[in-house]
Formats: structure tokens, C-alpha cells, sequence
């Protein structure tokens, strides 16, 4: 079974913590962590008693068979494949990487090692867009003509606890930027409406934050199939917004991470149905269905719904925005 599997969680931030407490929730019971900063280690190791270190070396003298990354982003792939080579399944927060570097290298260290792997991507377990992905599946509105998706939320409130401006998100160098932290939105929409063909971007740093990454940018993006959708994303709103807004040819999809519900549009009743989370709902349910979903693919009993092939390819996507965000030029995904 998965919760026998020894785990190494190579980062203890709050996301790497968030990671620790649910599979501990789930049963796994062999965890060990590490972090660079002390305060983290120590904070780690009295909040869920398990082993935390400060080097490499010493996690991995205790042979894990599964590695949890939730560094910042530009050492998502180093890690990855030097845990890889170890024949370490994978668990890797989002983005896959900052650039392409090391991509191809990872890709043929998990097939030669036949490693299960899964690239953060929680939203697709919110109940908002898995929703909308079940009444889209469903044809409940027809045939999509395009999409409007809109996340931005104040930078500095996202861990008031820390100086924002040490934050991967506020540092190029690290793999920051709203485009990269906001995959999400570019992952759920092609879950939703399919492939990508074209992408055109405007934005930048737009704010007074002290940030060198862009804090700002607009999308639009054609799929293969024809429809259209237009992102919106930014570390500036007050308060946060999340919505999404689906039209189809015969219906319409609204969901609104504030209220919780979706919302869909039938003009033969002329009314709304409304789909509403159960009372009880949380923000950790979806990371806790996520690392569910991936103890059953270490089972064999699920397919990944996002592995490093799949995340290459969203990766793909973010990259040619940012491309397109600087040289104001549309970029025609290869395929």
C-alpha cells in the first residue's frame, strides 16, 4: 500500500507543511523532511514529530521511495531529477520549472526508472472547476465559444507572516512572476476546453510592489477547436477575486470561488441551476484530494492526471506567454 511507502518532503514551507499534515492524514507514516532554513526545520519537526534535515545527503541516507518537492521553482527540476535518478517517484508543486533547462533529462529519467509522477495541480480538484468539468463533459452548454477566467489577490497578504519581497514570487531568479504562480488558470482552462493553438499577452510590473517579476498580465488564448479564452491575472486585487464564466452555444457556466457555487444557464427553462460545495467544505480539501489521487496511482489503482509529460506541456504554455507578454508578438504553439 501507498501509506507504507517512506516519503521525502524536500521543502517546509507552508505548502510543504500543508503536504506533510495530509498524508499523515491519510496514513502514511514514514516522512522525513528537510528545509535550508532552521526556523522551518525546528517548526516542522515539533509540529508533526517526524525527522527534519538541513542536508540532501542525510534524507536521502534514509532510502525514500517517494520525493515531495515544494521548493521554489527554479529548483523544482534539479531536485526532481536527482531524485529520479534515485528512483524516487515524484510529487512536484507547480510550475513543473522555471524554463525548459533539464526538462528532457527528467522526462527520460522517469521512463527508464518507470516513475510515478504527479505536478501540483489542485485546482483541478476544487469543486469549482471539477464542476464545471463534469457539466462540460456532459455538453451542458452546448458547444463552447470561449471562456472568461479572472485570479488575483494582494501579494503581500498571501503569507502576511513573511516579507513578500524574499518570496519566490517576488524574485525572477527564483521562478516568480504571476504568470508561473498562476499556471493554474492556464492548466485548468485546457482541462476544461482542450488543447492550445495560439496565445497573445500584455502585461508586466504594473504596481508599486517591490517585486522584479511581472505582477500583471492578460491572455488570449485560442484552442484547437476553435473557442476562445480570455485570463486575467494579477498579485495587486483587493479584495481577492477567482471567477470563471464558460459560454456556450447553448448555456452558460459562472463559478465564483467567493460564493463557492456554479452556476449554469439553461435557455430552454430560461433559469439557473446552482451546485453548491457540500456545508463543511474547506480550502484543504482539494490538496487533501490531490495527495489521495496520488497515493492511488502509487497503488496502480488511478492514472496521474497531471504527470511530468502533461506538466511539460502546460509548462509550454506558460513559457510562450511570457515570451508573448515581452515581445508583444502572438506565438503559435507547436504540437
Amino acid at each position: 500500500m501507498a501509506d507504507s511507502l517512506r516519503f521525502f518532503v524536500i521543502g517546509c514551507g507552508s505548502i510543504g507543511r500543508r503536504h506533510i499534515a495530509n498524508l499523515q492524514t491519510l496514513g502514511v507514516k514514514e516522512i522525513v523532511a528537510s528545509d535550508v532554513h532552521e526556523e522551518r526545520r525546528e517548526g516542522t519537526r515539533e509540529e508533526f514529530n517526524i525527522t527534519v534535515v538541513e542536508d540532501l545527503n542525510e534524507g536521502w541516507e534514509h532510502n525514500p521511495e517517494v520525493a515531495v518537492i515544494t521548493t521554489p521553482t527554479n529548483l523544482h527540476v534539479p531536485l526532481a531529477l536527482e531524485a529520479a535518478k534515485k528512483s524516487c517517484h515524484l510529487f512536484i508543486e507547480k510550475p513543473l520549472g522555471a524554463g525548459t533547462t533539464g526538462i528532457q533529462e527528467l522526462l527520460d529519467a522517469v521512463k527508464e526508472h518507470h516513475l510515478i509522477s504527479l505536478v501540483g495541480c489542485n485546482m483541478r480538484f476544487h469543486f469549482g472547476p471539477a464542476t464545471i468539468k463534469h457539466l462540460l463533459d456532459k455538453g451542458a452548454v452546448g458547444k463552447v465559444i470561449g471562456a472568461l477566467i479572472d485570479a488575483g489577490s494582494y501579494l503581500p497578504d498571501w503569507h502576511p507572516w513573511e516579507d513578500y519581497r524574499q518570496t519566490y514570487s517576488a524574485n525572477e531568479s527564483m521562478g516568480g512572476g504571476v504568470v508561473l504562480d498562476g499556471i493554474h488558470e492556464i492548466d485548468y482552462a485546457r482541462w476544461l476546453l482542450g488543447e492550445i493553438d495560439t496565445v497573445y499577452a500584455q502585461g508586466g510590473k504594473l504596481s508599486s510592489l517591490s517585486i522584479d517579476t511581472e505582477d500583471t498580465v492578460d491572455i488570449v488564448m485560442k484552442t484547437v477547436a476553435g473557442a476562445n479564452i480570455s485570463i486575467h491575472m494579477d498579485y495587486v486585487q483587493r479584495s481577492s477575486s477567482r471567477t470563471c464564466k464558460i459560454i456556450g452555444e447553448d448555456g452558460t457556466v459562472l463559478w465564483d470561488i467567493a460564493c463557492g457555487e456554479v452556476k449554469v444557464f439553461s435557455p430552454s427553462s430560461d433559469s439557473w441551476e446552482t451546485f453548491s460545495p457540500p456545508s463543511d467544505y474547506s480550502t484543504n480539501q482539494m490538496f487533501l484530494d490531490e495527495m489521495a489521487h496520488f497515493l492511488r496511482c502509487l497503488e496502480g489503482a488511478e492514472q496521474s492526471v497531471q504527470d511530468i509529460q502533461e506538466a511539460a506541456q502546460v509548462l509550454d504554455i506558460a513559457l510562450a506567454i511570457k515570451e508573448s507578454m515581452t515581445s508583444g508578438q502572438r506565438k503559435v504553439l507547436a504540437r
